[in-house]
């Protein structure tokens, strides 16, 4: 049965235009009417084998989750129990981890092809790749959300900033190789997109993307298919959900009609046909942990900064770039040199961090007792939220992000150019990480200022900032900050210039300039760091 609270009298001046508005309140929070009939059709179903026993041969299953958060491990383990049905083509941001989500059916035989943003860490399906067994196709993880989003709103097709003037536009990263790998040829090779300029920026146009069928991990379902998800749980969970022709759900509870607040509903059960109870259990793919509460709440003193930037260059790094980032700033910071960033931040200087995953006030990591497989950050680490945080889908995340709404967005790079071109997410037939967010994070370099935290040179001794990247493109023109262990670099997108600003201690302009690839011009008061 539907509840209407009854909460104590608000505090509203008594003028004659409020007293309708105060025995609302105090009646109910919303208007249900809690006897009424309603259809009876339950979208319940007993099991999962029997819920996907109509999945067939060649389908396309959009599979929600982010890394392993909020993944329909119920669904996809009742799939593998079905290895007559080959052929399938899986759309997901990555194929899981370990023995865990989409890599199950890879391993099974039953895949033929993912679209997926990210491979990270997944061995098994990056060699599968490179040896032509299994094609991927490789999609910016906003473009992939944006993508399923259209064709949920009977849209065809968008226009996107994001991969403009890189391989996404040109088709260059191949779709899937001839058996025997990259010696072998491209069997596949990638889709070119259309370009098209609009008020001086480049866009390219993406095709919607259909789904047969969707897998769906959700919090809370009611018998009639309202859904609610928890924390970063929601991601892709939500867009697919509204996607697929069937949409097969498995809810952590399945609760009574008139259990959920309608205020708290996330995905309406117009788009859900299906319901099952989620029986396996969650995992967490990294699990990153705070020594304790107090750590937690202690702020890195002027002393211990100083500290860890003199015996560790990723510090020295990261010390200097947490000079660009002022008090209230709204920023996103990619793995690896930038997390250490909040490490160095002046003790006047708070921030709101923002996770691609669906946090915009991301916390520290959380101690043992706080663990929370719902909370994860974009590395797949476990995380916690600040007060004031909000939790939200994939969709609106890269939506804020595209629009230009971060101050700063700070990340690594394989190579940088002197004109801002940025490479840091594949080397052709060696290294295949994927694209994840990072084409969206550089994607609108003139509302957020792009910053590059990485070594000067390679493990081989090349030169990382170089005239022109021969690496496949992340982002053109879209770098406006370069800080390496040798040096800072301004960088004039327009112009296609460096101006070096900083040098680190100890080392010679003519050192800097025998380990840089590229022109730059010197600034007349240069400091050190």
């Amino acid at each position: 049965m539907m509840l209407a609270l009854r909460p104590r009298a608000l505090a509203i001046p008594r003028a004659r235009t409020s007293s309708r508005i105060v025995l609302a309140a105090r009646l109910r929070y919303y208007s249900v009417v809690a006897n009424a009939p309603i259809p009876k059709k339950t979208k319940v179903w007993d099991s999962a084998d029997e819920a996907v026993k109509d999945v067939k041969s060649g389908d396309t299953i959009l599979s929600g989750g982010f890394g392993l958060c909020g993944i329909p491990e119920t669904l996809i383990t009742a799939m593998t129990k079905r290895p007559e049905v080959k052929g399938l083509t899986a759309i997901s941001n990555n194929a899981g981890a370990g023995d865990h989500g989409l890599v199950k059916l890879i391993k099974s035989g039953q895949l033929d092809k993912v679209m997926i943003s990210y491979l990270g860490g997944n061995k098994y399906l990056e060699s599968a790749y490179l040896n032509g067994e299994v094609g991927i196709e490789l999609v910016p993880q906003g473009t992939l959300v944006a993508r399923l989003h259209a064709h949920a709103s009977g849209e065809p097709a968008l226009y996107t900033p994001t991969g403009a003037n890189t391989a996404v536009e040109s088709g260059g990263i191949p779709i899937r190789y001839n058996p025997g790998g990259l010696k072998a040829g491209v069997l596949i090779p990638g889709n070119k997109k259309e370009g098209r300029e609009f008020n001086g920026r480049r866009f390219i146009l993406e095709p919607a993307i259909a789904g047969d069928v969707a897998f769906v991990h959700a919090w809370k379902a009611d018998e009639v298919g309202n859904l609610v998800f928890r924390y970063t749980a929601n991601n892709y969970n939500g867009v697919m959900a509204r996607n697929a022709k069937l949409t097969i759900v498995e809810a952590e509870e399945i609760v009574p009609v008139g259990s959920l607040s309608p205020n708290a509903i996330h995905v309406p059960g117009v788009y859900v046909d299906r319901i099952v109870k989620a029986t396996e259990p969650k995992s967490i793919e990294v699990t990153k942990l705070a020594p304790s509460k107090e750590s937690q709440a202690q702020e890195t003193s002027p002393g211990e900064s100083n500290d860890k930037a003199h015996k560790d260059w990723r510090h020295r790094i990261a010390k200097r770039a947490a000079r660009e980032i002022g008090d209230g700033f709204y920023v996103n910071l990619g793995v690896g040199i930038p997390t250490l960033i909040p490490e160095h931040l002046d003790p006047s200087v708070k921030v709101w961090l923002e996770s691609e995953n669906g946090i915009l006030g991301m916390g520290p990591y959380p101690t043992p007792d706080q663990v929370d497989a719902d909370i994860i950050n974009a590395g797949k680490e476990t995380t916690t939220l600040l007060p004031g945080a909000s939790c939200f889908d994939s969709a609106e995340s890269f939506n804020m992000i595209r629009g230009g709404h971060m101050d700063v967005t700070c990340l690594g790079a394989m190579q940088v150019s002197q004109a801002g071109d940025i490479a840091n997410f594949m080397i052709p037939g060696k290294l295949v990480k994927g694209i994840g967010g990072a084409m969206d994070l550089v994607s609108n370099p003139d509302k957020t200022k792009v910053m590059v935290t990485m070594q000067h040179v390679s493990k081989d001794g090349a030169p990382k900032v170089v005239k022109e990247c021969s690496l496949p493109l992340t982002g053109a023109r879209a770098v406006s900050l370069i800080v390496t262990d040798m040096a800072v670099f301004q960088v004039d997108r327009l112009a296609g210039t460096l101006l070096l600003t900083d040098i680190a201690e100890g080392v010679t302009l003519d050192e800097l300039r025998a380990k840089t690839a590229a022109d730059f011009e010197v600034s007349s008061h240069v400091a050190t760091f």
